[in-house]
């Protein structure tokens, strides 16, 4: 099962270039479209929950607007 997590995008840092979501592979990102930042832009935001925390998104952000948070793997728990 591949890593889930979750991003977060500074409203402040982004301009709403689109390249997260037009990089992100299992396409959980979009540009809210019901708000805008303090600089008059649709800011990106994850909308739906099966982020794998691969980080492209990161990486392709001009800004360094996003933050990348991968949840961390619950021990298996050994049958008795």
């Amino acid at each position: 099962m591949p890593p889930k997590g979750r991003i977060e995008v500074s409203d402040f840092y982004c301009k709403g270039c689109g390249l997260c979501v037009n990089f992100c592979p299992q396409q959980v990102i979009r540009l809210a479209p019901d708000r805008l930042n303090p600089k008059g832009y649709h800011p990106a935001e994850q909308y739906l929950e099966s982020c794998t925390a691969c980080g492209i998104c990161a990486l392709v952000c001009p800004d360094a607007a996003i933050t990348v948070y991968r949840f961390a793997k619950q021990p298996a728990q050994a049958s008795a």
